[in-house]
Formats: C-alpha cells, structure tokens, sequence
C-alpha cells in the first residue's frame, strides 16, 4: 500500500543551477508533478511526449510556449494543457522569472522525445 507524505518545493533543487529549470516534486507512480521557473531570456528545448499529457499552471510572471510552432503567451492564473505528440517550446521573453507548476500524467520517465527546432523554423515530422 502506498504511503501519504508532505515534501516542500525547498527541499528539492532546480536543475538549472538551482536557481532555475524544472524540479520534481513527485515522480510516479501515476504522474509526475514539480515546479519550473524560468528567468529572462532563458528557454527549455523542444520536446514532446509521445504518451503523456502535460499541464502547466502558472504562478508568477509570463512565458511564450510554442506548441505544434503556434506561439501561446501565459500569464499568471493560466492553465496550459498539452497533448501527447504536441511538440512544445518554452522561453521567457519578460523582464520577471516565470514560476509554474507543472503536471505529467501517465508516468513515464522515458516517454520526453528531444525535437530540434527554434521558432522561425519549420517544424520537423513527428513519429
């Protein structure tokens, strides 16, 4: 039987330095869930999952993502809902860090495909 437990975003570093990236709060068995920030000018290479479906609910400043090469700017207060096989593009163009939760569901730590793509580029097929 799986067991309850409290863990507090500070006991856990951002990859980046630990000052930025994401972090994983929770990893399986089910989902995943963690924080992201992202400072100016600093941006999360393209991926897709080809399985899981992922949210991003944002706490604090603003972030550009690009989904499927479609820019969507989020603010404070949005939710972001992302398919699986939706490439996806984050980068933060504002003076203020970007602080999200975010959530991926089903589990599935191998399931990130890496997409090598900018915006102004054409998107590669996706298989």
């Amino acid at each position: 039987m799986e067991k309850s437990f409290v863990i507090n975003e500070k006991s856990v570093e951002y990859r980046f330095d630990g000052i930025s990236g994401p972090k994983y709060l929770l990893r399986g068995p089910r989902a995943d869930v963690g924080m992201v920030i992202l400072v100016p000018n600093e941006d999360f290479q393209t991926h897709y999952h080809r399985k899981v479906e992922e949210d991003f609910y944002t706490l604090e400043g603003e972030v550009d993502i690009y989904i499927n090469g479609e820019k969507i700017t989020l603010k404070a207060g949005d939710l972001c809902h992302v398919p699986p096989m939706h490439p996806h593009y984050l980068i933060n163009n504002g003076k203020t860090p970007w602080k999200a939760i975010f959530v991926k569901a089903g589990y599935d730590p191998k399931d990130k495909v890496d997409v090598d793509w900018l915006p102004g580029q054409e998107l590669p097929e996706i298989s």
